[in-house]
């Protein structure tokens, strides 16, 4: 971070106060709304964005981060041409000014490791069937089955904002967690950022649902050659387990319709797309005025065609 006019470096975007609603800032002195877990923003009077020290250090200082890789404009093309064939959306829905409000945000989010020990019991069938003379014989053999496995989850991802939606998160993923580095404030330069405001302990739940089901899958899978199977008991037990805090990038887009939100979220770093495009009434009314009018003209036409052969 550097300012081309003072030529200071690092202090530029640090806003040290922050009060309930609003801060100053220390670029042009103008009041900033600042919402209770906002940690980057811009302000409205000379664009400039801002990082609140008390947001990003402490017990709020993020371990982890993946950098933005994608920027606004790939973004804005990439809902273009994805959504471009949608006949019925308003006219400006994918309007140069309208995706021009897309914003990039840091997303907090909880990291959990986990060393587990994994027992599977079930059991499985294996059929088999033959013919002697007239008559059809069928043998069914049972078997008992059991699995024991140690596996080590690491970064299972759950999202720690009230604002964000949580099955939307769940649909950013996968990010590519390779590319995790430590968290250095430059990076959320330029865009939004909140701190997290569910702790680790208040979403944990949802974390562990996601290492039961791959566990689950795991245990399943290593099951093979059985005609059936049916699961008796299946038990996941943690041995070891770690939390990091960290952020991921999102670029969100909300476009408004008939008093209605429609938001959009790209993945800042693989450029997933998660949204539903809004449909006008207008343009679903003109399209079908425009095809009866095409089917009457050529029920039109039809007639005389055959009456001049």
């Amino acid at each position: 971070m550097f300012c081309p006019y003072c030529e200071s470096e690092r202090s530029g975007e640090r806003a040290e106060g922050v009060s309930e609603a609003m801060t100053i800032c220390p670029n042009c002195g103008g009041e900033v709304p600042v919402e209770e877990h906002t940690s980057a923003t811009q302000c409205p009077s000379c664009d400039s964005y801002l990082i609140f020290n008390q947001r990003v250090e402490g017990k709020y200082a993020p371990e982890l981060m993946i950098p933005f890789k994608l920027g606004k404009e790939t973004c804005k093309k990439s809902i273009r041409e994805k959504f471009r064939k949608c006949i019925f959306a308003p006219v400006d829905f994918l309007s140069e000014v309208r995706l021009d409000s897309m914003q990039g945000v840091y997303v907090p989010f909880w990291f959990y490791d986990y060393d587990t020990d994994c027992c599977y019991e079930g059991e499985g069938t294996r059929v088999k069937t033959w013919r002697s003379g007239n008559m059809q014989y069928t043998e069914t053999s049972y078997y008992a089955i059991r699995r024991d496995m140690d596996i080590d989850f690491q970064k299972i991802p759950v999202d720690a904002s009230e604002q964000m939606p949580d099955d939307v998160m769940n649909l950013m993923e996968p990010f590519q967690y390779s590319q995790l580095e430590n968290f250095a404030p430059e990076y959320i330069s330029g865009f939004y950022a909140e701190k997290y405001n569910m702790d680790s302990e208040a979403v944990e739940n949802r974390a562990r649902a996601k290492m039961d089901e791959d566990a689950g899958k795991m245990l399943r899978d290593s099951v093979s050659g059985y005609s059936s199977v049916k699961t008796l008991r299946q038990d996941v037990r943690v041995k070891n387990s770690r939390t990091r805090y960290g952020l991921l990038p999102i670029w969100r887009y909300v476009y408004t319709y008939n008093n209605k939100e429609y938001p959009f979220y790209v993945n800042g770093q693989t450029g997933k797309i998660v949204g539903t495009a809004p449909v006008s009434p207008g343009r679903v009314w003109l399209y079908a005025g425009t095809l009866w009018a095409c089917l009457t003209a050529i029920l039109i036409m039809v007639p005389l065609l055959v009456s001049w052969l």
